[in-house]
């Protein structure tokens, strides 16, 4: 059987199993007198190893086998975490990581993890109280053989767990153990069908020879993930030890779900998207023909092709854990790295984004972290002389807002020093030589300069001025926005506000010109009419007072340096981004329209408020406003 094809599946599961064992070391050296996460680890350990058997990954499972032995003494003699262990147990967690990620890729051979083997081996032989050196025993074979009477072709029938990865490999595998005791025979469903999508789990075999229940029982189960066996009429279940999920057990409350890959999900929302563009141009020529039995077929049409974007935005949605997951470890190692104590929360991990958006998190998710732990939180001595406990917070927050996303990094530490940012601005001439002060907006534009960087020295964490601007960057190229709110001494918040997918979006027409600009409806407020607000100058701008809050204009015409006379009457379409506002003079609004998002890189020199175009039901392109580079 060729197990190359369950390589990837192996690559994900390992992942899963390898981030809770993160997790797990964090929740044990925040309370180390609790023994719970120990049993977590050892069964995750025990995953992986079982599955990189089953995968014929020597190295993956000799290192997992090894940290095993030590998580298992630790666990027998319930003893508390200590620093050392925990480093040693981190160590072994990410050399499974890269040792699972060059097997998959085929490079076995390029894997080193002698040292951490050795040190894993070190401690397992010190907690055993054998002699130092000495390399604890390998898991035991198959007991020998228990004389008995000879009952040839004894049938066992074998269930594996309803949420086993791997369920093709795992049943080869407890076959190949099986035939360590005696000849096989048949197999049902034949081997070959453990290769199909559709195989359950379960299966039977005859074997003979003269092994006792128990021994076969054994043998059978250290293949992994097996439910239950009965061997010759007599069912035996697994330990209690590690249940897993309510009802798994039983085939008629199996987990109905599949892993697809996300090449697919692509392709599928590339195949949405055209369907939506033709449907645009099938309304408008429906609109054209007046015809009935046209207009009957274009309204079908619409509902299906809605239904159908519906549901494969809904499987593209992932939720924000599945990058979250991977901050508490950073933070972690940074603190330790820079002598600083940081508790970290996570909040609303829950959350779902398109699988796209959640992809491209992971960077500005990064840089805002390493701002927050290196500039952000003071020393623990520097806490305890301002009052504050040693111990500083890091919170990452995701909540929804209406058709977006709200992703917040806050810290309690020192705030950023506006006088010392304004003074290097004006020193670098970022801002007038006469200012007096910054804004939140003016700081972030300031701070999100490339090279711009308060540090006075450069370290391995930061000083190079490349966070806030790759932060911004990356933001913007997905749609969103970045909002800073600090307070000296008592911390700062960083807020990303992003769209919940990037690839559909429902937006309003506007013309200038003769030219159509789409404004993606998830920022629009409202619409007022030019000249029926009075307007102002505040701040050097052209302003409105709208419900007694100020909202700047922005005209549309003069900005892209449309010629010709404007109309009459001019909308404003009001747009708003977290607390910010802002006004959109255009010359002419033409409905909304849900369109296809297709990003580009905007030519040298064209004005940062595009954010992509897209295809109208005519057939013309028109391009997408960037809100962001509006308010």
């Amino acid at each position: 059987m060729d197990l190359s094809q369950y390589a990837e599946l192996f690559l994900a599961e390992s992942r899963e199993h390898l981030s809770a064992c993160n997790q797990l070391l964090l929740d044990w050296e925040r309370a180390p007198a609790n023994p719970a996460p120990v049993g977590g680890l050892f069964r995750a350990v025990h995953t992986v190893k079982g599955m990189a058997a089953t995968m014929g990954y020597a190295r993956v499972t000799d290192l997992a086998h090894r940290a095993e032995n030590l998580l298992d003494l630790v666990r027998r003699g319930a003893r508390p975490a200590t620093d050392d262990l925990l480093q040693l147990l981190f160590r072994a967690r990410d050399g499974l990581e890269h040792a699972v990620e060059l097997s998959v890729a085929g490079r076995e051979d390029e894997i080193d993890v002698a040292e951490v083997v050795a040190d894993l081996d070190g401690a397992a032989a010190a907690l055993a109280g054998v002699r130092s050196g000495a390399r604890p025993t390998a898991t035991p074979g198959p007991a020998p053989e228990v004389a008995g009477p000879i009952t040839p072709g004894r049938l066992v029938q074998v269930t594996l767990r309803a949420e086993a990865p791997l369920k093709g490999g795992r049943a080869v595998l407890a076959l190949k153990k099986a035939r360590s005791l005696g000849e096989i025979h048949d197999v049902t469903p034949p081997e070959v069908a453990f290769e199909a999508e559709d195989f359950d789990g379960r299966f039977s075999f005859r074997i003979g020879g003269a092994a006792a229940p128990g021994d076969i029982e054994r043998v059978v189960r250290s293949a992994g993930d097996v439910e239950h066996v009965t061997v010759g009429g007599e069912e035996r279940r697994p330990a209690p030890e590690a249940p897993g999920p309510s009802g798994a057990g039983t085939p008629d409350a199996r987990t109905r779900h599949i892993r697809v890959d996300l090449g697919r999900l692509d392709g599928l929302m590339d195949l949405i998207g055209e369907l939506v563009t033709v449907r645009g141009r099938l309304n408008e020529l429906a609109a054209e023909r007046r015809d009935p039995a046209i207009d009957d077929v274009a309204i079908q049409v619409s509902r299906l092709s809605s239904e159908l974007q519906a549901e494969i935005i809904q499987a593209r949605m992932t939720p924000v854990w599945q990058v979250f997951d991977r901050f508490p470890r950073l933070v972690r190692d940074l603190a330790r790295e820079l002598g600083k104590q940081v508790a970290f929360r996570v909040e609303g991990k829950e959350i779902e984004v398109d699988r796209a958006i959640l992809d491209e998190l992971g960077d500005p998710l990064l840089h805002l972290l390493r701002n927050a732990v290196d500039h952000g939180i003071e020393s623990p001595a520097d806490r305890k002389r301002r009052g504050k406990k040693p111990e500083g917070e890091i919170v990452l927050t995701a909540v929804r807002e209406r058709a977006s996303v709200a992703i917040s990094v806050r810290d309690d530490g020192r705030g950023i020093d506006r006088a010392k940012v304004l003074a290097r601005a004006k020193r670098e001439g970022i801002v007038d030589a006469h200012a007096e002060a910054l804004t939140d907006d003016q700081l972030l534009r300031v701070l999100a300069r490339p090279g711009f960087s308060t540090a006075e020295a450069v370290t391995s964490v930061s000083g190079r001025g490349v966070g806030i601007d790759v932060a911004m960057t990356r933001i913007r190229a997905l749609g969103g926005s970045l909002d800073i709110r600090t307070e000296a001494g008592k911390g700062t918040t960083f807020v990303m506000r992003l769209p919940v997918t990037l690839a559909i979006v429902r937006a309003l027409i506007a013309g200038v010109g003769p030219e159509r600009y789409a404004l993606p409806l998830t920022y629009v407020a409202e619409t007022v009419e030019f000249g029926v607000q009075a307007t102002t100058i505040v701040e050097g701008r052209e302003a409105i007072v709208l419900r007694d809050r100020v909202v700047p204009l922005v005209h549309l015409r003069r900005l892209l340096g449309v010629a010709g006379d404007p109309p009459a009457r001019w909308p404003i379409i009001v747009l708003e981004m977290g607390d910010r506002r802002s006004g959109i003079v255009v010359d002419g609004m033409l409905g909304q329209q849900e369109i296809v998002v297709k990003g580009f890189d905007a030519p040298r020199g064209t004005l940062p408020v595009f954010s992509g175009a897209t295809i109208m039901g005519d057939g013309m392109p028109a391009l997408i406003l960037d809100a962001g580079g509006l308010v």
